[in-house]
């Protein structure tokens, strides 16, 4: 099946209404470029094509033009079991990565069973000067090491990112509410010592105040540290 074949899938699936809806949630992107498919279908397609081999065409026509088709090619991705594979294809997409929800939907299932391996190309996406590559990795680790694989020196990758892009900083104000709800002891000095920028700061502290997963001690703590 080529791009033309999948692409006319897509449209037969076409919600405008919810295109429209899509729209709204990312604003940086196209909304003729959004054709409005709801995300189950997409993972059902993504895994008829995975299952069938009938991916190749459809993976190397890059950059994509539509919104559904960049979902579409991360979910492929995603259901990839072979890590060396995997990563091939991961490093081909995230260059082409244009909106956070592609770049978040983004999450191969190998890498939890290879997160040794993993290490080294999320250091290096760190460093890149592409604003998805980099929220990628930040999501990284934030999904993959905060917990028996957690060390000190993640959280100060983090800290150390220094960007102006909203995409990214947002994803690093995440990054620190989720490791304040695992790893509070070893997180929190950053939040005390104000080692984050303003803005990082305080909406990690905003998001980690909405979560369940802290104390309501915790919380009443965290407010008192807002910065101004």
């Amino acid at each position: 099946m080529n791009r033309n074949d999948i692409l006319a899938l897509l449209f037969e699936m076409r919600d405008e209404k919810y295109a429209a809806f899509q729209a709204k949630l990312i604003p940086t992107y196209p909304s003729d470029k959004i054709i409005g498919v709801r995300t189950p279908l997409l993972r059902t397609l993504a895994k008829k094509l995975y299952k069938n081999k009938e991916t190749e065409d459809f993976l190397s026509f890059l950059p994509h033009e539509y919104f559904e088709e960049n979902q579409l090619h991360a979910f492929i991705i995603s259901l990839e079991k072979d890590f060396d594979k995997c990563m091939t294809e991961v490093e081909k997409f995230l260059p082409m990565t244009d909106n956070w929800a592609t770049c978040d939907q983004l999450s191969p299932n190998i890498f939890k069973k290879h997160t040794d391996s993993l290490l080294p190309y999320i250091r290096k996406w760190l460093t890149s000067r592409h604003t998805y590559t980099v929220r990628f990795a930040i999501g990284m680790l934030m999904r993959y090491y905060l917990d028996e694989k957690f060390s000190n020196e993640y959280p100060r990758m983090v800290a150390e990112i220094s960007s102006e892009e909203y995409y990214i900083n947002m994803m690093r104000a995440w990054y620190f509410a989720t490791a304040l709800a695992k790893q509070y002891q070893s997180v929190i000095p950053y939040i005390e010592e104000k080692r984050l920028d303003l803005f990082t700061h305080n909406k990690a502290i905003q998001k980690s105040v909405e979560s369940f997963r802290i104390t309501d001690e915790q919380k009443q703590y965290l407010k008192t540290l807002k910065r101004r």
